[in-house]
C-alpha cells in the first residue's frame, strides 16, 4: 500500500523535454513493484532501464547504503576510499581485467574506454586513432560515445561529431574487414547483445573474428556490457556466453545498485598507457555507490542466483514465444536471459503506454521492439502476470 499524494504542479512546465513522460510521478518501490503518487501499482519489467537488478528497496542494499552514509559519502579521487578498493577488487576477481577505472555512468565509461584505446593506439602510430562500431549500436549521448552510436536519429542536430568514427553492419564479417583495412584503428567497440538497437544478439563467429583481427592488428576490443552485463544474460558477464574475451569492458546501469556508477575494466597492457592527468572524474567511484556495487557483485556472481536468472529467462522466453504463435502481429522473440525483446511487424503505436495504463512497465527499443528487462529477482508468478497483461494489451490493439 502507498498513500495517495496530490500533485498540484505540472513538471512539463519546468523540465527540459529530453524524455516523453507523463502520468503521476513514482514515489515508492518495493521488490518487483513501483507505486505512483495516485497510489497505482506497476509491475516493473523495465527495472529503471535495466538498472534495478535486485528490484526496489532490497534490504541488503539499504543496509549497505545506511552503513556507508554513516562513514563517508564523498572524499574525492585525490585519495582512495575503502569502498572503492573493495568494489574494484571484486570486479578484478570476477573478470578478465587487471585494472579498473570508476566513473558515474555508461556514457562516461564508454568515453573513458575510447580515450584509453586512443592513447594506446597513438603510442603505436599517430594515425591509429579510428574507432569502429556497428549499425543499431547505442553507446551513450556524450560526444565520444555519441560518435560511436551508429544510429543517425541520436546524432541528428548535434554535428559536427568528433572525427575518426566509422560504422559497419552488425554481424557482417566481410564488411567489418573491409572497413578495418581502410584506416588505422585504435578500437573496435561492440555490444555482445544490443539492447536499445532492437535486442540484437551478436553471432559468435562475428565476435571471434573481431577478437582475432584486433589481436593481429594491435586494436583494442571493447565490449559494451552496460545493459547486457552484470548477470542480465544468466552469466555474470555476457562475454562468457561467447567464449570471447575483450581488452576493455564497460559497465554501468545495474552495477551501482541504483546509484550512479560506471566502470571501465581493462588489461594491464591498456592501463599502462594512462598516466595521472590523462583522465579523471570528480564523483566517479562515489563511496556510497561503490558500497552498493560490492553487494551487487557478491549477490549476482553467486552461481545459484545466476541459475535462477537462467530459469526465469527461459520461462519468460517460452511465454513470449507462445504469444508470438498466438498473435500474427509479432515477428519474433529475441535476446538472452532476462534481456528479451518482442519484435512486431509494424509500428508499436501506443503499446508501451497501454501497458503502463494496465499496470505493466516495459521499455521500447528500435525496430518495433518491446524490451522485457525485469529485475533479476523476478519470480515465475511475476512473469505470468506480466505476459497476461501484455497479451491483453496486444489483443485490445
Amino acid at each position: 500500500m502507498t498513500t495517495k499524494i496530490t500533485m498540484d504542479i505540472d513538471p512539463e512546465e519546468f523540465f527540459v523535454h529530453t524524455y516523453k513522460r507523463g502520468g503521476a510521478p513514482m514515489v515508492r518501490g518495493s521488490g518487483m513493484y513501483l507505486y505512483d503518487s495516485d497510489g497505482k501499482e506497476y509491475l516493473d519489467f523495465g527495472a529503471g532501464i535495466a538498472v534495478n537488478a535486485l528490484g526496489h528497496a532490497h534490504p541488503v542494499l539499504l543496509e549497505a547504503l545506511r552503513n556507508q552514509a554513516e562513514l563517508v559519502i564523498h572524499s574525492s579521487n585525490l585519495y582512495y576510499s575503502k569502498a572503492q578498493i573493495d568494489f574494484a577488487l571484486k570486479l578484478v576477481k570476477h573478470s578478465f581485467a587487471s585494472k579498473v577505472f570508476l566513473c558515474n555512468s555508461g556514457t562516461e565509461a564508454n568515453e573513458g574506454a575510447i580515450k584509453f584505446a586512443r592513447k594506446r593506439g597513438t603510442k603505436i602510430s599517430a594515425e591509429k586513432f579510428h574507432i569502429l562500431s556497428f549499425s543499431d549500436s547505442f553507446h551513450g549521448r556524450t560526444y565520444g560515445s555519441l560518435g560511436a552510436t551508429a544510429q543517425p536519429k541520436f546524432q541528428a542536430g548535434f554535428g559536427p561529431l568528433p572525427e575518426g568514427f566509422h560504422y559497419s553492419p552488425f554481424n557482417d564479417i566481410e564488411c567489418a574487414k573491409l572497413t578495418l583495412e581502410k584506416y588505422g584503428f585504435a578500437a573496435i567497440i561492440v555490444e555482445p547483445l544490443q539492447a536499445e538497437g532492437g535486442v540484437n544478439v551478436a553471432d559468435s563467429e562475428f565476435l571471434k573474428f573481431l577478437r582475432e583481427y584486433a589481436t593481429e592488428h594491435s586494436i583494442a576490443l571493447i565490449f559494451d556490457e552496460i545493459q547486457c552485463g552484470t548477470g542480465r544474460c544468466g552469466s555474470l558477464w555476457c562475454y562468457e556466453q561467447f567464449g570471447v574475451v575483450p581488452d576493455i569492458m564497460t559497465l554501468a546501469k545495474p552495477i551501482g545498485g541504483g546509484l550512479p556508477l560506471g566502470a571501465v575494466l581493462c588489461t594491464d597492457e591498456i592501463a599502462s598507457c594512462i598516466y595521472p592527468g590523462d583522465h579523471g572524474t570528480t564523483f566517479g567511484g562515489n563511496p556510497a555507490a561503490c558500497a552498493l556495487g560490492a553487494q551487487i557483485i557478491d549477490i549476482v556472481s553467486d552461481p545459484v542466483f545466476l541459475k535462477k536468472v537462467q530459469t526465469g529467462g527461459n520461462y519468460l522466453r517460452a511465454k513470449l514465444e507462445a504469444l508470438a504463435k498466438k498473435h500474427s502481429s509479432i515477428e519474433g522473440v529475441r535476446g538472452i536471459g532476462l534481456l528479451l525483446g518482442v519484435r512486431f511487424k509494424d509500428d508499436l503505436g501506443p503499446m508501451v503506454d497501454r501497458c503502463k495504463e494496465n499496470g505493466l512497465l516495459v521499455v521500447r527499443a528500435n525496430m518495433n521492439t518491446v524490451r522485457f528487462i525485469p529485475p533479476l529477482i523476478v519470480g515465475l508468478d511475476h512473469i505470468d502476470k506480466a505476459v497476461d497483461i501484455f497479451d491483453n494489451v496486444i489483443s485490445s490493439m
